[in-house]
């Protein structure tokens, strides 16, 4: 397994030699490259050189620029207001923003006085790399973002990468509202005339620190499985670090295909008092959801690391590392929800609930997991909730252990607390859920509230090390079998299972693989 979290700040660097040699170098350029520089240049300069460099954002953005160019900003400067660059690339030759020069990132402060430090509307073929984005004003307000990325009455908007931003301090509104919300990083599509989307949206390797209400999240102005109409495409969402981020870390909107991997969330939910988690998706198809990190999600309004929500079908959350989610681990929620996989993801003293199964879901598999609740945490393995559009319907559990110092129950609910707290007042059962299978888990510690055919694999699963994960992948070798196991080789089979465990080593076909989230042979 790689040195996950190593990797990830080998790619966020916040300070130190910016490099010119852009990522796409080897794409034949014949555009023109800008030179900006807010402390010795001036706008009387033609901008074609580092001595007659610009000065100001007001003229990068009075220029149209045009396929191949590139604007570079000098290291270690600082601007105030709005980067509103205008025109568009193309195939293989795209406009590209980047630094010159050594020193932190190019500084861009809004200051609340613009709704967004970067903003890209209607345009094709842009990549922007290597600024720090800033937007705090006097007073909290809504639509402020720290970027924003819009395809509006245009139809698709192709090619756009963001790549090592330092997106912070992003004061926006902590309330609820599509949209109006705070974000870092937001995509957003709609319109009234011409209906439109992305492809090829890339955010890779940013660092978001302090953005309110969220961090990297979409929006798409049509309702429900209107949003699946023309979705967006080739949505990834990768190596990226969000840190104390007041409400939702990622969200992907109206997407067919996005691919979230290798994020790291440091902290979500930290200051809106509405519910919010840490990634997930929203009227979507075939998400995929892969070797993430969350941990530090607040309160139980949700409050889980991981979400698969409303309107969306065949979402896969596989691979992930959970922990200490005041929530929980998962939620798998509302309307259309169809066609969850939780499979290969390790949960270490997540608390309030391992899965909170609320609403009409359907066709829910989750296999392989490890679940560790620590000494002194008492949750509901499974908390079933439903009401007037219904309960869960048809979920497979199997081949999971749970390993439980604490206390695991198995509940149900109809409402939540009065506190309004996230809770509810449940009971032992499943309520009306049907067609729940639980097959071939193994479960090691105290439990209470659970049915007696829950009970057939009690015993210890001989886990190497359980419980002493801490931040990063490159720790978790405690939840690996040791070689007497009980769990090697006594699963049952599962199709299409995915080729591999959680540490990549190969899951056979055609017999039964281990109970966990290591295949050991």
């Amino acid at each position: 397994m790689v040195l996950f979290r190593k990797r990830l700040f080998d790619l966020l660097p916040l300070f130190g030699l910016a490099v010119v040699a852009l990522a796409v170098a080897s794409q034949s350029r014949t555009g023109t490259s800008y030179y900006v520089d807010s402390s010795t240049g001036s706008d009387d300069n033609d901008g074609l050189s580092e001595k007659q460099a610009w000065k100001s954002l007001d003229k990068v953005n009075s220029v149209r620029f045009g396929p191949g160019d590139r604007i570079l900003f000098r290291a270690g400067t600082r601007y105030t207001g709005q980067l509103r660059p205008q025109g568009s690339g193309n195939e293989g030759k795209p406009i590209v923003i980047e630094t010159y020069g050594r020193g932190a990132k190019p500084l861009i402060a809004a200051e609340g006085k613009h709704g967004e430090a970067l903003l890209l509307t209607n345009q094709d073929y842009w990549e922007v790399n290597n600024l720090a984005l800033t937007n705090t004003g006097p007073r909290r307000e809504e639509f402020r973002y720290g970027a924003r990325v819009r395809s509006w009455d245009y139809g698709t908007m192709r090619h756009i990468h963001l790549k090592n931003l330092f997106v912070h301090d992003v004061n926006g509104s902590l309330v609820k509202r599509d949209p109006g919300e705070g974000h870092g990083i937001t995509w957003e599509n709609g319109g009234g005339k011409v209906r439109s989307r992305f492809d090829e949206l890339l955010i890779e390797g940013c660092h978001l620190q302090r953005t309110d209400r969220n961090g990297i999240c979409g929006y798409a102005a049509y309702r429900g499985n209107q949003a699946k109409e023309l979705p967006s495409l080739n949505v990834v969402i990768r190596r990226n670090l969000l840190e104390d981020i007041g409400g939702d870390a990622i969200k992907v909107w109206g997407c067919d295909g996005a691919l979230v991997e290798y994020n790291v969330v440091s902290g979500a939910r930290q200051r809106c008092d509405d519910y919010a988690a840490g990634i997930w998706p929203w009227a979507s198809d075939n998400t995929v959801i892969q070797f993430n990190e969350v941990s530090g999600v607040k309160g139980a309004k949700d409050g889980q690391a991981f979400d698969s929500d409303g309107f969306c079908t065949n979402t896969t959350f596989q691979y992930n590392y959970s922990h200490d989610n005041d929530g929980g681990f998962m939620l798998i929620c509302c309307s259309q929800s169809n066609g969850t996989v939780v499979r290969y993801n390790i949960s270490q003293n997540d608390r309030t609930r391992l899965f909170h199964m609320a609403g009409p879901i359907r066709n829910i598999e989750v296999y392989n997991n490890v679940f560790y609740v620590g000494q002194g945490i008492d949750l509901h393995l499974f908390l079933w909730t439903g009401g007037g559009e219904g309960w869960p319907q048809d979920a497979w559990i199997r081949n999971n252990i749970f390993y439980v110092e604490g206390v695991g129950r198995n509940s149900s609910a109809e409402r939540r607390s009065p506190a309004n707290d996230g809770t509810h007042i449940s009971e032992a059962g499943f309520g009306r859920s049907g067609k729940v299978v639980f097959e071939r888990n193994v479960l090691h510690g105290n439990f209470t509230d659970i049915p007696a055919e829950w009970r057939a694999m009690l015993q210890d699963p001989m886990l190497v090390q359980p419980g002493r994960g801490q931040g990063g992948f490159d720790g978790l070798h405690g939840y690996k079998l040791r070689a007497a196991s009980p769990c090697i080789g006594a699963g049952v089979e599962v199709k299409n299972h995915g080729g591999r465990d959680f540490w990549g080593d190969p899951v056979p076909q055609g017999r039964n693989p281990s109970i966990g989230a290591h295949e050991r042979r």
